[in-house]
């Protein structure tokens, strides 16, 4: 993937703030040892040395199987790979954890979601009770990591760096009551509460417009100041980063179809609050 900008250098890093920052470090230390540069390690790798900067200064999340090279080139037995499962073993499907990275680097976040709330604009508690939906066998305190997770993730959205985002939801997504009514009643008043607010832009497919734009997957398109942008396409427990540009095209121009097809943001946070009421609490 092309270089990202304004990453943090691994010198300002706090080594010791997570497992992937740790593996940062680690990794940075045997290069260094090795009296290697990072474009000379990822010449040896076969990646760039930008590719190499990304995961020591923890913007990118460490992959075993590269770490599997890295540790052939430096002689660190499996230490890198030990690290990199560590890392890779949080609260964020693994899955997900490449996309999660770059949120937090884009200027701009367009989404499209036809069966649930994205994971930027869930409440607490619908994020509590869609978890259980999909993972229905999980402990208690596993199910409570991901939620602390994805709250976690929301801060993106705050400060003058904040992305801009844009959601387009379908009516289905909106109708499922996932956590009951009062659950349901909370997330759409959330969804409102950010429109109304113009933290984001949030637009409706109703069922009526669904066949001028039958768009089935969930997906992200993500742009950046500096980079390429990427798209991330996401089912039941899989995921995958796109970055080659003619399928990054195609998804923006079936987000074009979705948003066409949406109500205006204004009609959409109407149709939202006059749903909200029909969750009612029996």
């Amino acid at each position: 993937m092309t270089t990202l900008g304004h990453m943090p250098q691994p010198n300002d890093l706090d080594a010791y703030a997570n497992p992937r920052a740790f593996y940062g470090a680690e990794l940075r230390r045997l290069r260094e040892e090795a009296g290697l540069t990072q474009t000379q390690l990822g010449e040896r790798v076969f990646c760039t040395g930008s590719y190499i900067g990304q995961f020591e200064s923890a913007t990118r999340w460490p992959m075993v199987d590269m770490s599997r090279m890295i540790d052939e080139v430096l002689g660190s037995g499996e230490h890198l790979q030990r690290l990199a499962k560590l890392a890779r073993s949080t609260s964020i499907a693994d899955y997900f954890a490449d996309a999660a990275a770059l949120e937090p680097l884009a200027r701009s976040i367009c989404t499209y979601s036809p069966l649930v709330i994205p994971g930027l604009l869930q409440t607490e508690r619908y994020a509590r009770a869609i978890t259980h939906a999909s993972l229905p066998l999980a402990p208690q305190e596993e199910v409570e990591e991901y939620v602390r997770a994805r709250m976690a993730r929301q801060r993106i959205l705050d400060g003058d760096t904040a992305p801009t985002l844009w959601a387009v939801l379908h009516e289905a997504a909106l109708r499922v009551p996932l956590g009951g009514p009062g659950c349901m009643r909370e997330q759409l008043g959330r969804l409102v509460s950010l429109g109304r607010a113009r933290r984001v832009m949030v637009q409706v497919v109703p069922y009526a417009a669904s066949a001028h734009a039958f768009v089935q997957e969930t997906f992200r398109l993500m742009s950046f100041g500096d980079a390429p942008d990427v798209a991330y396409t996401e089912g039941s427990h899989t995921g995958q980063l796109i970055d080659d540009p003619a399928l990054v095209g195609r998804f923006h121009s079936s987000y074009d179809l979705v948003r066409a097809a949406a109500l205006s943001p204004m009609a959409s946070l109407d149709w939202l609050e006059s749903t909200a009421k029909d969750y009612t609490t029996p």
